[in-house]
């Protein structure tokens, strides 16, 4: 193998390999489908580049708004109600059984997700009237069932998420005795006449010792990743504004390893304005500021995955497996007006090119002052030829504490005309929930930054497809949804894509701008307040039916209210307690919620009614005018405030949903 360097002899990044010390790589072969085997590519990122044999699909069940069937109508296309949903109810042994997935094999379940698990989640395979898995539904997804640990399992950031195969030979059904949650169910469906072992009662416990291994190579995904083989070498070079570097690799080879460190007077910048581009076999596969590369913008965020990840102290790795045949030839170049200093380890394998090696893809594009109104599907990749989808990182700068992800996922595969992958809100597909602002990381997904309060400023997400890798034989279409809770402002965002795909494959990425690969400011955000104001999120939760908690939402007073907002039906209360400094009668006044899937409510002080009930029902999510809830008598001290569901709009989504901003109290004459 034969490396030549540009630039100057001290920046060259030396890859002299000795032979000894170079991996050989062998193609996969067709197999029989097996629970350990399909554990073992959920650590084996070399995989990858190796067209699927047997090739097989995957595909995704979820609990999306049915009403969404075709983007020539706008005003469907976009429907939000996506929790509740299913195939069909059956009456199972005296219960109702909601069927969130039922499949024909050979095939396999590679992921479960869901907002607010709920009831018993059984798993009936090839028929059988006996599940193969039979618990609650909170323990399978949460890592409490036997044989499912977390990281296997858990809960990150409201989320929950199963990473483990579920094979079956003929078929798969799995239903939940308790309706209304959100879900994906994503799975491979293998040719006809693959050969599938199915998953049984006892594949859990035969298997143990090898998915006690899976969880610490989960729990430490860096280390699991990291080439254990071949040669490293190590260079440092100075970018000054403008300048570029190059390097080549002759092939046969592979990259199995980088780790970059950068030093700038402003890191952000640099991360942004440092572009990498790549060519294997002089194919142009990867084009992206230095940062977002790494999956995580702008600047330093810490997380740690299996193929990409960075450290507190500024460390970028990547694990990508990106094998070439002929040659790679890297080019850095510092669109940034400061100098830039680059120390970089790549680590080289040998690697025997075959009929289904793949080359790596990664691309990035960046928009900037997106309305949220109209509503769009904003494109993550759109791409030709044949491979395999393998994630993507997005970043967004968001000007408001509002929610900016209540769209959906649509991915189409092969020139699909509906999206086999149709999701039920963003964070949703990242595998965390309810527009939650709490940073995690895992081998498989991460939200590495989210600045606040709440939602807003800049938030960087990622999710890497290992298990649930997406191939495709001709075409394949990424778009998310952007469904801003905010109606008027704007948002800047950015994706980078990472595929595999054959020789000859191409895409839509546009060159990237150097005025693009740029760091904006966010607005600074100023919190309003109500002056007087008893603010509905720190009140005392006396008793409630149902889950309440504070949201966030931009425009209302202190940018929060306190959300109740799930298990509700018709008679159902949610009482909480009110201080006031010193007793008399007061006018109460009170500002809410309001939105599709809001209720009917009964409000009373101190058990008093507040006159009729009042419907919170709008099409779209807004604030209520301050709302006249009469003369009290109010003690010294807590008081009672009680909201009572007693119906819906007809036009509502039946959620009964109840948001209390604030109220507040002028005494009366």
């Amino acid at each position: 193998m034969d490396f030549i360097g540009m630039k100057n002899p001290s920046q060259r990044w030396q890859a002299a390999v000795c032979a000894a010390l170079l991996l050989s790589f062998i193609p996969l072969t067709a197999q029989t489908i097996t629970t350990a085997s399909l554990i073992e590519e959920m650590v084996d990122l070399r995989q990858l580049a190796q067209f699927p044999n047997p090739p097989y699909t995957c595909k995704q069940f979820s609990s999306y708004d049915r009403a969404a069937k075709s983007a020539e109508d706008q005003k469907t296309w976009f429907a939000n109600g996506d929790a509740g949903h299913y195939l069909r109810v059956e009456d199972r042994a005296g219960r109702k059984e909601y069927v969130m997935m039922d499949a024909q094999g050979p095939g396999a379940i590679v992921r479960i997700w869901s907002a607010n698990p709920a009831g018993t989640l059984r798993i009936y395979i090839d028929g059988s009237d006996t599940p193969v898995v039979e618990a609650p539904m909170t323990d399978v997804l949460g890592g409490k069932y036997p044989g499912w640990p977390k990281p296997i399992a858990g809960e990150r950031s409201r989320g929950w998420n199963l990473y483990f195969p579920i094979p079956y030979a003929k078929s798969c059904k799995v239903t939940s005795d308790k309706g209304g949650f959100y879900y994906h169910i994503n799975y491979r469906t293998y040719p006809a006449g693959t050969t599938v072992q199915s998953f049984a009662q006892d594949t859990l416990k035969n298997l143990a010792a090898r998915i006690e291994k899976l969880a610490a190579q989960l729990s430490a995904p860096r280390q699991t990743s990291t080439p254990s083989e071949g040669q490293t070498e190590s260079s440092e070079l100075r970018l000054d504004p403008g300048e570029s570097s190059e390097v080549f690799f002759e092939g046969p080879a592979a990259i199995a390893g980088i780790v970059t460190r950068v030093k700038a007077a402003n890191i952000e910048k640099a991360l942004r304005g440092v572009l990498v581009r790549i060519e294997f076999d002089d194919q142009p596969c990867v084009s992206a500021p230095l940062g977002d590369l790494f999956g995580s913008a702008p600047g330093i965020n810490p997380y740690e995955s299996l193929p990409l990840g960075m450290t507190k102290d500024g460390e970028l790795y990547c694990n990508w497996f990106m094998p070439f045949k002929t040659g790679a030839f890297i080019t850095l170049q510092n669109t940034t007006d400061q100098p830039v200093t680059i120390q970089g380890d790549v680590t080289l394998t040998k690697y025997q090119w075959t009929e289904a090696s793949m080359h790596f893809h990664a691309k990035w594009r960046a928009q900037f002052d997106v309305p949220t109104r109209p509503m769009i599907d904003w494109n993550y990749l759109t791409a030709k030829g044949q491979g395999v989808f393998a994630g993507v990182s997005f970043s967004i700068d968001n000007p408001v504490k509002d929610w900016w992800g209540e769209g959906d996922e649509k991915i189409y595969v092969d020139g699909e005309n509906f999206p086999s992958h149709f999701g039920t809100g963003t964070e949703d597909y990242y595998g965390y929930a309810w527009c939650f602002p709490g940073l995690f990381t895992h081998a498989y997904h991460s939200q590495s930054r989210c600045d606040g309060p709440g939602n807003y400023g800049r938030t960087s997400v990622n999710r890497f497809h290992i298990l649930d890798r997406i191939p495709f034989t001709r075409d394949f279409k990424f778009d998310m949804e952007l469904w801003h809770w905010h109606a008027k402002c704007t948002v800047n965002m950015a994706v980078t894509a990472y595929w595999y795909a054959k020789p000859g494959a191409t895409d839509t990425f546009p060159p990237i701008q150097p005025a693009l690969a740029i760091v904006r400011p966010v607005p600074e955000y100023v919190v309003p307040r109500v002056a007087g104001a008893i603010e509905g999120e720190k009140m005392r939760i006396i008793r409630v039916a149902g889950t309440v908690g504070p949201q966030d939402w931009d425009g209302l007073s202190a940018g929060v209210h306190l959300w109740w907002h799930a298990g509700i039906k018709p008679g159902d209360s949610l009482v909480v307690g009110f201080q006031v400094p010193k007793a008399g009668k007061y006018r109460v006044m009170g500002h809410f919620l309001s939105a599709k899937d809001y209720g009917i409510h009964q409000l009373a002080i101190n058990g008093k009614k507040c006159g009729e009930p009042i419907d919170f029902y709008n099409p779209e999510v807004r604030p209520t005018k301050e709302l006249d809830l009469g003369v009290h008598e109010l003690k010294e001290g807590e008081n009672e405030f009680s909201a009572t569901a007693v119906g819906a709009n007809d036009k509502a989504i039946k959620a009964y949903m109840f948001g209390l901003d604030y109220l507040l109290l002028k005494p009366a004459e």
